[in-house]
């Protein structure tokens, strides 16, 4: 979130002005934000959710989460859920590779004390689907390790990044102790879809606040994102072969 985001962060990101309008809205409709955390954990125990509930996330860790939407966030009583990526989140934890200026770890210990959620978004912002065994563990459990120490408890929530797992990676997720992991899909969140693999539509810098209206109240949700899962479904059997391809070169000799 930023006035004048870096262009590889432009298209997913939101204006300052228009996240307000987008909050007012929620706010007027009486939708209840939830954390991740809390959607799961009434799922799993059998809880009622309160009326219309909503869970508002942010991904990677970028610094207007804490300049512009945390002070949004107070105004309306709202809680939400920040997944950061742990190596982009400027401090003694960086590797480098952000695509914009990201938090520092003050702002996010800030962020948590003000109520967000903060969940594990990998180390390095990878496809984790592409990584070798490894690699993947170290990406997700370096993750968990960095936000146990820098916030003193163990994170309960992961989002994978470009929203891409499998199987294999939510196995990762699951033994590293995440308790529900959130990918993309463009789909409303949905108990049936299992605690690691729940769904999320995607507000960017081009949706106007009618769209918005509509994907929070389930309307036109499958039409509005009909492009991009038809791009996403080709990707992902790109990326199946990629893999299937790196599978076969690791074991020739």
């Amino acid at each position: 979130m930023a006035h004048t985001p870096s262009r590889a962060a432009h298209a997913l990101s939101v204006s300052p002005a228009a996240f307000g309008e987008q909050l007012r809205l929620l706010a007027e409709r009486g939708f209840s934000p939830l954390t991740a955390h809390q959607l799961a954990s009434a799922w799993r125990d059998g809880l009622a959710l309160p009326p219309q509930p909503v869970l508002i996330t942010f991904d990677d860790g970028y610094e207007g989460v804490h300049r512009y939407a945390l002070p949004v966030l107070t105004e309306y009583g709202f809680t939400a859920t920040l997944f950061a990526s742990t190596g982009w989140v400027r401090g003694e934890h960086e590797t480098g590779g952000a695509l914009d200026l990201m938090l520092t770890w003050d702002q996010v210990r800030e962020l948590a004390g003000a109520g967000l959620e903060i969940g594990g978004h990998s180390h390095t912002h990878p496809q984790l689907d592409q990584l070798a065994d490894d690699t993947l563990r170290f990406e997700v459990e370096r993750c968990r390790d960095v936000l146990t120490l820098e916030l003193g408890s163990p994170p309960v929530s992961f989002a994978y990044p470009y929203g891409y797992s499998s199987r294999r990676v939510r196995s990762a997720v699951r033994t590293a102790g995440f308790g529900v992991s959130l990918a993309v899909g463009n789909a409303l969140a949905a108990r049936r879809q299992g605690p690691y693999a729940l769904e999320r539509v995607t507000v960017g810098r081009s949706t106007t606040i009618d769209e918005f209206e509509q994907l929070v109240e389930g309307r036109g949700v499958g039409r509005h994102f009909a492009g991009d899962r038809a791009l996403t479904k080709g990707y992902a059997m790109v990326r199946r072969t990629r893999q299937i391809m790196r599978k076969v070169s690791e074991v020739r000799v």
